[in-house]
């Protein structure tokens, strides 16, 4: 049985249903159902994405068509001769309305209207240019969730230069191993973030990042800190009130590039090496959250549109593209359990929030805690409640309808960093099983292949995607020729997009996300990479090698390191509690792994690669496959069954 089903005068009063009109008189077909929408969406391409652009109002010249189609997924392209600018798209009302709401816990609050959000655009703008920044050149940004990360971002992409963000938890090499990649002229940072009640500092380590990455001017906001005195003992320091002091108030200027424009800079990781740093396009990027936003969560002008995310995670970049809907953004920066789990729902009901988005996680934890917002706060105004970063357990299904609202439109979605959007979300016309993700995307051609890459109408498989989509990375930084692109989605199935989790079709025509399928980690709904691990543990002496996966746990993802301590050396506690403290400082609190376990021996392929993906299995029980590939197939017997891992 659904847990919700939408009523009928619901579903008339939807944007798409107002778009699935047009689209039955533009194709000639009945497109009332879901299942014929989306069909005709992924068979005429050309037709979908260009009612797209019009029926959301995107602001740019369309160009002559909406798809060019090559021999390859690859070699499509979607709006060839389309002028746009991302920011100027999302800057596009003006007036004293609530453009920016934000809270930082208990200790700070800004309220911007839009027209305060465009003056400070502006000034940031004007200094930008002052500095030299052209289009093509990256900013990047180790910043909270505040208006003043959303300004500047938007400054930024006014010009055409280029965005790329963490979160201000991020250890030095962390972000290092980020940035140093991708050369920023300017980079942003804060002197000190609130989190439990207290500040954090960023100055010390905000210096040494900015040495690393000799960026030709750092910029620091003070928040939580002093950012004056912090500015002074960073090279080419400058705080954000200098820098934008001698500018006045003018008009924007946006400045209007090719629809694969390079936008945002997000950063994954595989097993080996720095992260993958994956440029993301100015037009693809806009279409495809504008589509998402628009038709499968029905986002309005005016709406208070939430999400519970840092600065290091692609649902900012998401949450951020609400502005060209005409949303008011909701921005919370710190734990979400300070002073207490209510916090909020606090926020909601001040704000009156129409989308509520966090992870699975988050809402786990407010069970567990028996926080119960249906008997403590009036969500009227909240109609949708969006969950990602991992899979939703039917218990979190069920906690939302009888702990937070009875009649809201429960949209589990999934999707990822490599595409800055979704392939499987909320269909506003369809009712919510529990466990289930709804459908797939409008215009994503998205299936379940078995091992040799046929499809499967029945059990696990992985989740692909058979036609390309807007957006699809424009690539990866500094790989000219595409390989490591390619590599990275293609390699599993010619011409298909694998993108790397477990999948399985439901009897409704719904998806259930069983996890991921590759080695990146996934704790708390972020991706991670292992290399980042392994650059910290591996100063260790005593630790001759490391393996690091995800496992399973309390639906969820838990970091597991195992070691090979060197001759002679024992596991004790301390050095335990050195390792975790280690990575939780050079890298991230969300690298730092929940179970240290030694080894005797861990598991390489012939050519000398550590096989994270085989102990993986071995661990969740699953079969191996390849092990004729392994030097020492035998050490995988020593993962198998660990007492350490029960409990």
């Amino acid at each position: 049985m659904p847990l919700w089903t939408p009523s009928p005068d619901r579903i008339a009063g939807t944007r798409l249903t107002s778009f699935a009109a047009k689209a039955s008189a533009l194709s000639g077909q009945d497109l009332s159902t879901y299942a014929a929408l989306h069909q005709w969406s992924i068979t005429d391409r050309l037709s979908f994405w260009s009612l797209v652009w019009d029926e959301c109002g995107v602001v740019g010249n369309k160009g002559g068509t909406a798809l060019l189609a090559g021999d390859t997924m690859l070699g499509d392209r979607f709006f060839p001769e389309a002028k746009l600018n991302y920011a100027e798209n999302l800057l596009s009302r003006t007036g004293d309305g609530a453009a920016l709401v934000f809270r930082g816990e208990d200790k700070a609050s800004a309220r911007w209207s839009w027209d305060e959000l465009h003056a400070m655009v502006s000034r940031l703008q004007q200094a930008l240019l002052a500095e030299g920044v052209q289009a093509g050149d990256r900013v990047a940004g180790m910043m909270p969730n505040l208006p003043e990360t959303v300004a500047t971002m938007l400054a930024v992409t006014s010009i055409g230069a280029v965005w790329s963000s963490c979160s201000p938890d991020f250890g030095v090499q962390g972000a290092l191993d980020r940035f140093e990649q991708i050369e920023p002229k300017i980079f942003v940072g804060v002197a000190a973030y609130w989190f439990k009640g207290k500040p954090v500092d960023c100055s010390g380590k905000l210096a040494e990042i900015a040495d690393g990455l000799k960026a030709q001017r750092t910029i620091v906001i003070g928040y939580a800190g002093d950012g004056e005195a912090a500015a002074e003992n960073v090279t080419h320091g400058v705080s954000f009130e200098k820098f934008i002091a001698p500018y006045a108030t003018q008009p924007v200027a946006f400045t209007r590039l090719p629809f694969n424009h390079p936008l945002f800079i997000l950063f994954s990781s595989g097993t080996t090496g720095k992260p993958k740093c994956i440029v993301h396009g100015a037009g693809g990027t806009l279409l495809q959250h504008l589509k998402e936003q628009q038709l499968h969560c029905d986002l309005r002008p005016g709406d208070r549109f939430f999400y519970f995310t840092t600065c290091g995670w692609m649902m900012w970049n998401w949450l951020v593209s609400g502005l060209a809907s005409g949303a008011t953004l909701c921005l919370f920066d710190g734990s979400p359990f300070h002073p207490e789990g209510k916090v909020l729902w606090d926020f909601a009901e001040a704000e009156n929030f129409a989308v509520f988005g966090t992870s699975a996680k988050y809402l786990d934890a407010l069970r567990k805690e028996g926080v119960e917002p249906t008997t403590t706060h009036d969500l009227s105004a909240l109609r949708l409640i969006c969950s990602t970063g991992s899979p939703l357990s039917p218990e979190g299904f069920g906690f939302v309808y009888d702990g937070i609202k009875h009649d809201v439109h429960l949209a589990s979605i999934s999707g990822g960093t490599d595409i800055v959007s979704c392939f499987v979300l909320g269909v506003p016309w369809l009712p919510v099983f529990a466990g289930e993700v709804q459908g797939p995307g409008l215009g994503m051609a998205v299936d379940v292949r078995d091992e040799a890459g046929q499809p499967i109408s029945e059990g696990k498989g992985e989740l692909v995607c058979t036609r390309a989509f807007p957006s699809m990375p424009i690539g990866f930084w500094n790989d000219a020729d595409g390989s490591r692109y390619h590599a990275a989605y293609f390699e599993r199935f010619d011409d298909i997009w694998c993108h790397g989790d477990f999948a399985e079709w439901t009897t409704h025509g719904g998806v259930v996300i069983h996890g991921r399928s590759d080695a990146t980690l996934n704790p708390g709904g972020v991706r991670i990479g292992t290399a980042e691990i392994y650059n910290q543990v591996e100063q260790f002496d005593e630790v001759l090698e490391a393996l690091c996966i995800g496992q399973d746990w309390d639906d969820d993802v838990r970091v597991v390191l195992f070691v090979r301590m060197a001759e002679g050396i024992a596991l004790d506690d301390d050095l335990i509690g050195r390792i975790r403290q280690k990575i939780r400082t050079g890298a991230s609190p969300r690298h730092m792994p929940a179970k240290v376990i030694a080894v005797a021996d861990i598991p390489r392929t012939k050519s000398g690669k550590i096989t994270e993906l085989a102990v993986r299995d071995v661990v969740h029980g699953r079969p191996v496959h390849n092990v004729e590939a392994l030097a020492n197939p035998e050490a995988l017997e020593l993962f198998r069954d660990l007492p350490a891992l029960q409990n």
